[in-house]
């Protein structure tokens, strides 16, 4: 009877989120190995067989800097950002567009889900200018072809969503000169579910969620309010990478996103517990 439980468990969420858009990014665990790519690739289809729209973004650091190794380009990190040159540039391209995002495709395929493979360029899905020189510690510094995300061709989206495909997104914007941009792929993610309308932002980790104790993993934050956060980064709560994973949620929900939840894509099915039980298993993020 176990069984039957967790599907009236799950009756209420399917009903609240039944036609919603959720956009899933997708990183860490459930984009390297195997069997969690498969894994995540079958939960996203069933969302979309009980009636849910959902969008996936992905990033592809650690695959990007493998290519690089592969073709004997150096990477370049100031104060520990990628600094991306126009030869970076292409292999990014290469790696996000030509292989992760086609790679998700044939998985979401295998498992009966019609989807697609779109770049930020296609159709100026993802209308993006240069970032400019910062300081970072005193030093300025200049990232070269890194973009910072101006608009989303929603149009090109809804299309998509209304013929019953998954749309597949590569973070890399196009300016107005044609030229590729390098996105942060969360950064991305939370534009691209702002500008849906989406229900909710599920940001894919490789960390169970926001801890109180980075050495306990029984030390989850289940829900945080926006208003905690800066509470929480002052207080050393939120540090590190998780920084802007968490400033991509607050600033998705001021844009109308109604939640965002952070949760580890190691963890078998995270995305279904997190969106059909009434505990989640992540930390989510909301208003």
């Amino acid at each position: 009877m176990k069984d039957i439980d967790v599907l009236i468990e799950a009756l209420p969420y399917i009903k609240k989120f039944h036609d919603k858009k959720i956009l899933i990014k997708y990183g860490g665990h459930a984009m390297v190995d195997d069997e969690a790519k498969s894994s995540t690739a079958r939960d996203t289809v069933l969302l979309k067989y009980v009636g849910m729209k959902p969008l996936i973004v992905h990033g592809g650091g650690p695959e990007i800097s493998r290519s690089m190794d592969k073709l004997g380009k150096e990477p370049k990190f100031i104060k520990g950002l990628r600094v991306t040159d126009e030869e970076t540039m292409e292999i990014i391209e290469m790696v996000l567009v030509g292989k992760i995002s086609t790679e998700i495709v044939s998985e979401l395929i295998k498992h009966d889900g019609e989807a697609i493979s779109l770049s930020g360029k296609d159709s100026s899905l993802i209308f993006a200018h240069k970032k400019g020189a910062s300081k970072i510690d005193e030093e300025i510094v200049d990232l070269g072809l890194v973009g910072e995300v101006d608009c989303v061709n929603t149009d090109l989206l809804e299309m998509f969503i209304e013929n019953d495909y998954i749309p597949v997104i590569s973070p890399v914007g196009i300016d107005e000169d044609g030229n590729s941009l390098n996105l942060n792929a969360d950064t991305a993610a939370g534009e691209v579910a702002s500008a849906i309308d989406a229900e909710k932002l599920i940001i894919l980790t490789d960390v169970p969620g926001v801890l109180r104790d980075p050495n306990d993993p029984d030390s989850l934050i289940q829900k945080i309010r926006i208003s905690e956060v800066p509470k929480l980064i002052e207080d050393g709560v939120i540090s590190g990478g998780m920084i802007p994973k968490i400033e991509t949620c607050v600033k998705a929900i001021e844009n109308g996103v109604k939640s965002c939840h952070i949760i580890d894509g190691r963890k078998k099915h995270s995305l279904l517990l997190e969106i059909f039980t009434t505990d989640g298993i992540g930390t989510m993020i909301f208003e």
